[in-house]
Formats: C-alpha cells, structure tokens, sequence
C-alpha cells in the first residue's frame, strides 16, 4: 500500500445562513476578502461563497436566503468540527478582544496555550472559531511545524506537560545550528562578559 500524501489544506466548505450573513461574518469580522461567488453545483437552491483567510487558499460557505441565523452551538461530539482556527499576527491578536467588545461578540479572552495565544468565540451560526497568534517565528528555511515538533522531543525528554517558550528558544536553537554551517570549530554557549 501507498500513502495519499497531502500538501496542504485546499479549503473549507462550511454551511451558512443567507448571503449577507457569510459576507458580514467572514469579510465584516475576520477581514477575509470575498473573492468570488458561484451557483453551488451539487444544489443549485445554494449560492458558494469564496473567502481567503489570508495565505491564498479558501474558506467556502454554502448559503441559502431561506435559511437565518442561529445561535444554537454546533454539535462538537466525535465526529463533529469541534472548531475552526485562523492565524493571526501578533500586532492584530493585541487587538483582537477590544475588536470583538467593541461588536459586542461575546469571547473567551486570551488563553494561554504555551506555544501560543488563543482566542474563542462562535460565529453567528454556533460554530466556535479560534484566532491564535504564534509566540514564535520559524528560522529562516523552517516551518512553524519544524519547530514545534522539535520542541515537542525537547518536551518529552524534560519530561514537562506540555510546550513553552524555552522548548521553542531550544527548538530554534537546534534547528539553526542544524541547519546553517559556521566557521566555528566550537557553538557551545559562551559568555563573552566575564
């Protein structure tokens, strides 16, 4: 057997309420612009909806001007989408709960999750979005990925719960002297102070 590998995710198709909801929600909110819009091919009833979150690939909502908003909490049992994140930067996640009190939208305030920042409130259907902002940038030739997976071996073998700053600033320390040549027969730490 072989694998199906993947490249990345080519985009998300979400059931919405009406046109303008999606609009407002997706563009109006989260600055996601619309980029287009065609019939839906499997339910012609349905419009499709095309957003970028920002890093060129697709966030697509089926709606229906039958169909309104609810605020009833979409399912989030096994086998349900327990909930969406988008990234953002540091700069705009500062921003971000004085955006959403502003608009009245009712959120968990900042959770720490280590690694990074996250936010979570529901969209206007129920269904809970998260907005995370990264603690860290990657080295230059790595991903976000490569550095928390090498953070998660230094986590494992300290033996700590879970990943935090000092796993990531070893990470990237790693994945740079791995990475990059140097004329330097020794890369130890030194301090040049004493």
């Amino acid at each position: 057997m072989r694998k199906i590998q993947t490249q990345g995710v080519h985009h998300i198709t979400i059931n919405g309420a009406n046109r303008q909801t999606a609009i407002d929600f997706w563009e109006g909110v989260l600055g996601m612009p619309f980029v287009f819009e065609q019939p839906n091919l499997d339910n012609a009833a349905e419009s499709h909806l095309y957003f970028d979150p920002g890093d060129g690939r697709l966030i697509t909502i089926f709606t229906s001007e039958e169909r309104e908003p609810s605020a009833n909490p979409t399912p989030r049992e096994p086998g349900f989408v327990h909930h969406l994140a988008f990234s953002l930067s540091e700069a705009v996640f500062h921003q971000t709960v004085e955006r959403l009190d502003e608009r009245g939208i009712e959120h968990s305030g900042v959770k720490d999750r280590g690694f990074m920042d996250s936010i979570y409130f529901e969209d206007p259907l129920g269904l809970l979005v998260e907005l995370a902002s990264y603690r860290f940038e990657p080295p230059a030739g790595h991903t976000h990925t490569d550095v928390l997976l090498e953070a998660h071996k230094l986590r494992v073998e300290r033996g700590d719960a879970n990943i935090d700053r000092v796993h990531l600033a070893d990470a990237i320390e790693l994945l740079v002297m791995r990475s990059q040549e140097s004329l330097s027969e020794d890369r130890a730490p030194k301090n040049p102070y004493r």
